[in-house]
């Protein structure tokens, strides 16, 4: 049988060693900052991980809303036979149902969720060792009920996300995305009939005084930027019938302090992009970014007469033309097939969510989340549902 030895505020799981890539144990910290030094090992240049799950941005969401909302850290560290750490999970467990479920932290500011690995054993790994996780996972903690992973990638940098051996199902939506192979010409990635369109609604703006594409490198930059799309995008949303999620207790609070993350080191954690002229802040457009690939997060344009010139779309043209210069091999505008999106990035990237009951009451709970994602995926692919979705959330709103 497994041994179970608690050290101090950590408790591990020892397993049996096993011939093809296993976990021998787990460590589980309650709080980021006491997995800060081995999360920050894990962003190195030889780990595979998306930039929303860096330490700097997912501790900052949990100081910020995470806590607000009574979630507790639940951040699990896999070790392999040589005890070589080679995995962490970035979960928080929130309660539903009336039991404990453990998702990945970061809410919806986080387009792709996914663990941080070591790429050799994200390779080696088998549906063996993804079970022997789930199954150390629940044998450390008996009250976690069940796991709701959502929005994970298949791969990240070409390298295979073992998550997906798990049980899963399609997410709500796919994510189109860009890509930009290696010094393509510009013709390549955004075709010569809708870069002529945008050059021609870009001179009209080109009317207004001091216009021009900025790209946030100091704490002016981020506080005017971000103070020009908390001023817009409520007005954007209610103009949609949607709610303004980023009035919710800590959000914005928390875009402001990741925003000005790394700036001196000119690595930012949230990118900032936008077209602006000497009167007003015309688009905001923000993501984050690796080495390879650019995703967007939050996005709104003028509610001034610049509207008509399709400013987010010309931004969105500067940003393609700014990253692919930088050599990235990929770009992505969030999940969602809007059509802005699809103007730009043609191809679809699968994404998959996983609900995984550890106990025998968290059958209920995983069934019952795999239900509503698949619901929500079926509305989504209906023009008549997403339709009659919209004017019911309208009619709710304005109760």
């Amino acid at each position: 049988m497994a041994t179970v030895a608690a050290i101090d505020s950590k408790i591990e799981q020892v397993a049996p060693a096993r011939r093809t890539a296993s976990i021998a144990r787990i460590e589980i910290f309650d709080k980021f900052e006491s997995a800060a030094a081995i999360w920050r090992v894990f962003e190195g240049a030889d780990r595979i991980a998306t930039p929303y799950q860096r330490y700097d941005f997912l501790a900052a969401w949990q100081r910020q809303v995470g806590k607000h909302l009574g979630l507790r850290p639940c951040i699990v560290v896999a070790y392999d036979e040589t005890d070589a750490a080679v995995a962490l999970l970035p979960l928080v467990i929130e309660r539903a149902f009336g039991m404990s479920i453990a998702c990945y932290a970061g809410g919806k500011h986080v387009t792709f969720n996914m663990p941080l690995w070591c790429p050799d054993f994200a390779r080696r790994a088998t549906i063996d060792t993804m079970q022997e996780l789930a199954c150390l996972i629940a044998a450390h903690d008996p009250t976690i009920d069940a796991l709701a992973l959502m929005r994970q990638p298949q791969s990240w940098s070409g390298v295979p996300n073992p998550m997906a051996l798990l049980p899963g199902q399609p997410s709500v939506n796919d994510c189109p995305v860009l890509k930009i192979e290696p010094k393509a010409t510009a013709a390549k990635f955004i075709s010569h009939s809708l870069r002529r369109r945008l050059n021609h609604k870009e001179r009209k703006l080109h009317a207004n005084s001091g216009y021009r594409h900025t790209i946030a490198r100091t704490s002016d930059d981020t506080r005017r930027l971000l103070d020009a799309f908390f001023a817009i995008k409520p007005v954007r949303l209610a103009i949609q019938g949607l709610p303004n999620v980023f009035a919710e207790p800590g959000n914005e609070q928390f875009l402001r302090e990741t925003a000005d993350v790394g700036l001196a080191a000119n690595r930012p954690l949230i990118e900032l992009h936008a077209l602006e002229c000497d009167s007003e802040v015309i688009s905001v457009f923000a993501g984050v970014a690796d080495n390879q690939r650019f995703s967007m997060m939050f996005n709104t344009y003028t509610l001034s007469a610049n509207a008509k010139y399709s400013p987010g779309l010309v931004l969105i043209r500067h940003i393609i033309d700014h990253y692919a210069a930088r050599g990235f091999t990929s770009l992505d505008l969030g999940i969602g097939a809007d059509d802005y999106k699809l103007l730009f990035c043609k191809q679809r990237e699968a994404v998959f969510d996983s609900f995984l009951a550890l106990t025998l009451r968290g059958r209920a709970a995983a069934a019952w989340l795999s239900l509503e994602a698949h619901c929500k995926r079926a509305v989504k692919r209906s023009a008549l549902l997403t339709r009659a979705a919209l004017s019911v959330r309208r009619i709710l709103r304005f109760q």
